[in-house]
């Protein structure tokens, strides 16, 4: 994992309540970390539309730009009420929420947005964008959503694979951190009844040995935490290994009561060639907690 010293907090708004919520977690995280805290809006212009399409008479762009000004000011205030100490800057910048984002995680220690937004950041609902930038940042990206806790355990899931590795590694520092104890989750499947097979096809052998099987599972949740936690021997560990039909619905569970909840961005299953992963992007949509994504790095 790369500490990228001196690197900002990045956070983008765009006047929404869920961006102020972004911002205050944003500012609680620098402060925390120790680093400068950087609000940045993206301001792509957009003409004033009617029945016919756009017309040629829109808001000067020096006006339009004087509004986003405004709502950085406010971000950044907003930002101070939390830490007055903290480093704080903004900037509105030209471009796409996406892009401008892309570009800023290039150079940031963590990237965090609002789970809903309007204006300059529209596109940043949970869905495509979110997705996008969750799962191509070259940084974490956290996510504001769920109730924000002081206390409760940090949250992982794991699936034995390179970008869980990175999610693990992440949760443990996060974990050591706030000196808080690490929940690390592996949920996995027993095969399917006979009857289920016939109708959807075989996705095991016909014969296993159940006890084999659970130990095979339990052997990728030990080797997901034993060089972390030697490398952390103070963060508390309670592994979790649970058989169940949706390992997103256990996490999201899980998130219930944490203070934090990683997932890498995406894992092993049958629909891990999707940006996210399937269960990475369900837990984006319904997580209790603020969520950190975990890329695993480029190249």
């Amino acid at each position: 994992m790369t500490d990228r010293s001196g690197a900002p907090v990045v956070v983008g708004v765009d006047g929404s309540p869920s961006a102020l919520d972004a911002v205050r977690l944003a500012a609680r995280e620098a402060a925390s970390r120790h680093r400068p805290l950087r609000v940045v809006h993206a301001f792509r212009w957009q003409p004033v539309g009617t029945a016919l399409g756009p017309v040629a008479v829109v808001l000067p762009d020096d006006e339009v730009r004087q509004e986003a000004g405004k709502l950085v000011a406010e971000a950044v205030e907003e930002a101070r009420k939390i830490d007055a100490d903290l480093a704080v800057t903004g900037t509105v910048t030209d471009g796409g929420p996406v892009a401008v984002l892309l570009r800023e995680s290039r150079d940031a220690a963590l990237l965090v947005l609002g789970h809903r937004g309007l204006g300059g950041f529209a596109e940043l609902l949970v869905g495509s964008a979110a997705v996008q930038l969750s799962a191509r940042a070259d940084c974490p990206v956290l996510v504001s959503r769920g109730e924000a806790r002081a206390t409760g355990p940090v949250v992982v899931g794991v699936d034995g694979s390179p970008v869980s590795d990175e999610a693990v590694g992440f949760a443990f520092a996060e974990a050591a951190r706030r000196g808080a104890e690490l929940v690390v989750v592996h949920a996995w499947l027993y095969p399917p009844p006979v009857g289920l097979r016939e109708a959807y096809g075989d996705v095991m052998p016909l014969r296993y040995d159940p006890r084999q099987l659970r130990a095979d599972e339990e052997r990728v949740l030990a080797e997901a935490v034993a060089g972390w936690s030697e490398r952390y021997p103070e963060v508390t560990v309670r592994p979790r290994l649970v058989a169940a039909a949706s390992p997103a619905g256990v996490l999201v569970e899980e998130s219930g009561a944490a203070q934090l909840t990683v997932v890498g961005a995406h894992g092993r299953g049958s629909l891990g060639g999707l940006l996210l992963g399937s269960v990475s992007h369900a837990v984006l949509h319904h997580c209790r907690s603020p969520l950190a994504v975990v890329r695993h790095p480029r190249g």
